[in-house]
């Protein structure tokens, strides 16, 4: 393999080198739901207009994280720092024996025969991100359209925001037309209150929308209190598990990327799980019978 053109970021924190075998144990078939590959960048390169250069995080250390964990299957979710080059994804999807499907992002002029395709290799919804600092958002109007052309596929869409732009954006995530994933509980800020009116906000967002599912995932990422508890995430997630137990999906976010204060064991994020589903029912719904339904709707 050639040498990679790439050099990582210097404040880049690289994925935890040997997290411990969690205590909760998963229920079998269990989905890791949100993850990542990054590269390897000599054989996939980045996209010249990312905002960061990653760490290499391949499919075979996924798997190794997978099997680890206790995982069954992974949904595999496009990074923005490969932009629309969609070719690391699809080359783990087709290397997991079955075990993974993933999530794109498309640009407008892609035509209905590569959707098709995408389709075919195991792509089951498209990714829109609206975090400023991460990427220069699309027009509203190529995002409508393209939400409208995959419905014909079964596919939904995958939304990423922070909660202080969720006032600007409600009405456009309310019309959307297909099945609609929100990131990580559109990144509440947990100095606020669960029962405040900035969550309280996000809550009306999926009551008013039964389209409208949520990955409660990422306390690493949310936390204040830090690990290995994240404490101070818990009632936000719990909240939404207990509200919406049927639309809420849960993953890893490994191998986390633009984390700048710690980077978490995955052991610790997966004993984070029974603290926001606190039954074996609601912990089968998050892990199993709703990524089942979403992404493998063939088998559900």
């Amino acid at each position: 393999m050639k040498e990679t053109p790439f050099t990582m970021d210097e404040d880049w924190l690289v994925y935890h080198p040997d997290p411990h075998k969690p205590e909760f144990r998963l229920p079998a078939g269990a989905v890791d739901a949100h993850c990542h590959v990054f590269g390897p960048g000599a054989e996939f390169p980045f996209a010249p207009e990312r905002k960061y250069t990653p760490c290499d995080a391949s499919k075979d250390d996924l798997w190794a994280l997978r099997d680890h964990l206790g995982f069954a299957r992974n949904v595999i979710v496009q990074a923005t720092c490969h932009g629309s080059d969609n070719r690391a994804m699809l080359d783990a999807i087709a290397h997991s024996q079955g075990r993974a499907r993933g999530v794109a992002t498309v640009t407008r002029d892609i035509s209905d025969a590569e959707l098709d395709a995408l389709h075919d290799a195991g792509i089951r919804g498209v990714r829109f991100n609206f975090v400023k600092r991460l990427v220069d958002a699309l027009p509203l109007d190529t995002l409508e359209e393209i939400a409208g052309r995959i419905e014909r596929l079964g596919w939904h869409v995958v939304i990423y925001f922070e909660a202080c732009d969720l006032p600007e954006y409600f009405n456009f995530f309310s019309a959307l037309p297909s099945t609609v994933v929100v990131d990580h509980m559109g990144r509440p800020d947990v100095n606020k209150s669960a029962d405040g009116e900035e969550f309280d906000l996000f809550i009306r967002l999926l009551a008013d929308n039964d389209n409208i599912w949520s990955k409660v995932s990422c306390p690493d990422r949310l936390s204040c209190s830090g690990p290995p508890d994240y404490s101070d995430v818990v009632p936000f997630a719990r909240r939404v598990v207990e509200t919406f137990p049927d639309r809420v999906l849960w993953g890893t976010d490994w191998p986390h990327p633009n984390l700048k204060s710690h980077m978490p064991d995955d052991g610790d994020l997966v004993d984070f799980i029974p603290r926001i589903a606190t039954t074996t029912d609601l912990q089968h719904k998050l892990l199993v019978s709703n990524p089942m339904r979403l992404y493998w709707p063939e088998e559900a």
